[in-house]
């Protein structure tokens, strides 16, 4: 079962790294959890702009990002201030069969296939990371020792998606125009 969660990982990250690398961006894996780096780093120099990723796929509802796993995302972009624009990326890739036990045997059910990239920079500035729980259905919360807190980490349109899913924040209406 390991075997086939490494083996999911390390897919995810290398179809990521796949995508990323273009005329304008450069991505590289890092190795991950064993070497004490991020998932994988990417840079658009041109822009300025760093990416830390850290990539998690599941067949579950729910995906979480531990504690030191974000810890290093945080101390890899403070090393790296020279660029202007650096972010925390959360990468979260729901598989498209969801894995469930039933009655002592383990039973797959067809889905659709998610992803959402979050970014994570508020964390930066928390004084105890929490761990980072992501739903299925698109939403983020904090997790501090027993307590949940909704986050609403917002989305980041990476390079390569066509489509972007924009937050978009209404303007308050001015005055003579209401």
């Amino acid at each position: 079962m390991g075997n086939i969660r490494r083996s999911r990982g390390y897919n995810f990250e290398h179809t990521l790294v796949q995508r990323l690398n273009n005329e304008v961006w450069h991505a590289r894996r890092l190795g991950g959890s064993s070497t004490g780096l991020p998932d994988i780093v990417a840079v658009n120099n041109p822009n300025g702009i760093l990416l830390i990723i850290e990539a998690k796929s599941g067949t579950s509802d729910i995906l979480y990002v531990p504690q030191d796993q974000i810890e290093r995302c945080v101390m890899i972009r403070n090393m790296f201030s020279i660029y202007p624009e650096r972010h925390i990326i959360l990468a979260f890739k729901f598989m498209s069969k969801k894995r469930f036990r039933r009655k002592n045997k383990i039973i797959y059910e067809n889905r659709k296939l998610l992803e959402y990239y979050k970014v994570a920079d508020v964390v930066a500035d928390m004084s105890v990371v929490p761990i980072i729980k992501c739903t299925y259905d698109d939403k983020t919360f904090a997790i501090h020792k027993n307590k949940t807190v909704a986050l609403n980490l917002p989305d980041y349109s990476m390079p390569f998606q066509k489509i972007a899913r924009r937050v978009t924040i209404a303007a308050a209406p001015t005055k003579g125009t209401e």
